[in-house]
């Protein structure tokens, strides 16, 4: 606030005053974001900033204490990049601000250096753990607005890039878990994580359509393709609702597949494409989230 005042003093462009406040957003729980594209830019990178620099030098909160208020900082990075609908990169942003924090540690000193950890130069690692930060930090955001933990796991599960994505998922697999069919989809996806695990070797890949003998299998299979085919565009565009809306119309043929077919047959050729059946099916679920968490 203080600085605003100084800037509109000094003479420099409102907009320029009114970022140098809005920055700062949100400041707490019930604030607003930075209502100026320039607010919210300067709001992301003094985030990043300061979450890169407290986690490269060791700063990281621990327990109840949070001396340098990173929680607050990541909830607040978190919140702008979602409620302003920005699709960036965080990783890469992330990546980007911990090996540039390294890059002026290397030039300052040794006492700074001093605090890091022994893998501080490891800045993806780094990285990675701050993504994970961030994206903790929304769990009570979400539960707020009503989202459960399932739900929730089944989309951080997944890793989205873009929290702006992340909360497009959100959404989808909560409305995905009011049908009627989510139940016994996820449960099925959990069956056939639980087979994919055990499977040694590479997972094959392609279905062979000849290689396809029981009715169960065959119509499973037509099911699949037919959706598909179908919603290609809802698959490009990333619209999660319709591709789960979609998706949900498996669980007939899910149900009547592992009724009728022995996945496991003795058969190797039978064997191979039944798991990349059930492969296609687990990664076009997975496109969006990890829908078997959602299973009781």
């Amino acid at each position: 606030i203080a600085g605003r005042h100084y800037a509109k003093a000094a003479g420099l462009p409102a907009e320029l005053a009114t970022t140098i406040d809005e920055a700062w957003q949100p400041r707490f729980s019930a604030d607003a974001i930075a209502a100026s594209p320039l607010g919210r830019v300067l709001a992301i990178a003094e985030r990043i900033d300061t979450l890169a620099g407290g986690f490269s030098v060791n700063l990281k909160p621990t327990g109840n204490k949070d001396p340098f208020a990173l929680r607050r900082a990541a909830l607040g990075l978190a919140r702008t990049l979602i409620e302003a609908k920005l699709d960036l990169d965080l990783p890469s942003l992330l990546d980007a601000a911990v090996e540039a924090v390294h890059h002026d540690v290397s030039r300052h000193g040794a006492g700074v250096l001093a605090m890091a950890p022994a893998d501080s130069v490891a800045g993806t690692a780094i990285g990675l753990e701050l993504y994970e930060f961030i994206v903790e930090r929304l769990r009570s955001y979400y539960a707020e607005q009503g989202i459960t933990t399932t739900q929730f796991n089944a989309v951080a599960a997944v890793k989205p890039k873009s929290l702006a994505d992340f909360d497009r998922r959100i959404e989808a697999v909560r409305q995905f878990a009011l049908r009627p069919e989510a139940e016994a989809l996820a449960a099925a996806n959990k069956r056939i994580g639980n087979i994919l695990r055990k499977v040694e070797g590479e997972l094959p890949d392609t279905v062979d359509a000849a290689a396809l003998v029981e009715p169960a299998e065959r119509e499973l299979a037509q099911a699949l393709s037919a959706i598909e085919a179908g919603n290609a565009s809802a698959w490009q565009q990333h619209d999660y609702i319709a591709v789960l809306q979609a998706l949900a119309q498996l669980r007939a043929p899910v149900d009547a597949f592992f009724d009728q077919v022995m996945v496991m047959a003795e058969d190797p050729r039978l064997r191979a494409n039944r798991l990349a059946l059930l492969q296609r099916i687990a990664s076009r679920f997975l496109s969006v989230a990890a829908i078997e968490h959602l299973s009781l």
